[in-house]
């Protein structure tokens, strides 16, 4: 019945819903700023990212970073990308540690904080490969809390309903958690404009097949938010 359908008892779910032609690794941060420092926080930001980026010997890289305008307010949120999986992330951590200009960025940013959190990712196969793109844009980041144990379920639908939305280019990114909250899934959808989505979103219910995914999917799912 869909594309890509797996069953949950031949293997961990992280291969069986990952992407198996890339090893990479994402982690995605959330970082709550005081409300006094959120410009220097996120000029400083940039300038720590864009220095990273020039070192080819770091191998990561920052897909997107971005302020909330609606849900929790003075949020930055930060998606990387390591190409190599655990080892990539590993090699990173390591060299950050003995990174002197990064360690005094770190204990500057800790004064500008309230809290931060992240988690560990990773794709699913039947979703695009995050890719620049050109703007202006919003970004729509819209978090899912599973069920235990129904992430196969989610996955064998989603490669069905992503079909569904692909038109307008849409489609960012779909990521589950490996490491932090567990059964919690991330898509990142980009519009024009909140007129755009209204009218992209409004367009997918016109199509047959997308309401009956989206009444299975519900089936799975304990809490959901939109940033």
């Amino acid at each position: 019945m869909f594309a890509h359908k797996v069953d949950a008892r031949k293997d961990a779910h992280s291969n069986l819903l990952s992407k198996k032609e890339t090893s990479n690794l994402y982690k995605i941060q959330f970082h709550n700023v005081k409300p006094e420092c959120m410009e220097a926080y996120n000029k400083m930001s940039d300038e720590v990212q864009k220095e990273l980026h020039r070192d080819a010997s770091y191998p990561c890289e920052v897909i997107g970073s971005w302020n909330n305008w609606y849900g929790e307010q003075d949020q930055a949120v930060h998606l990387w990308r390591y190409s190599g999986g655990y080892p990539a992330l590993t090699e990173c951590l390591r060299k950050l540690n003995r990174n002197t200009a990064y360690l005094a960025f770190r204990k500057e940013r800790s004064k500008m904080l309230i809290s931060r959190r992240n988690q560990l990712l990773l794709e699913f196969s039947f979703w695009n490969e995050p890719a620049s793109r050109s703007g202006p844009n919003i970004y729509e980041l819209r978090t899912y809390q599973l069920v235990p144990g129904t992430m196969i379920e989610w996955g064998n639908h989603w490669a069905r309903a992503i079909k569904y939305r692909q038109e307008n280019n849409e489609a960012v990114g779909g990521f589950f958690t490996q490491i932090g909250e567990l059964y919690v899934v991330h898509h990142l959808w980009a519009y024009k404009d909140l007129q755009s989505r209204e009218e992209t979103r409004n367009a997918a219910w016109l199509k047959e097949g997308w309401d009956a995914n989206v009444h299975y999917t519900s089936e799975t799912v304990r809490t959901v938010q939109c940033i």
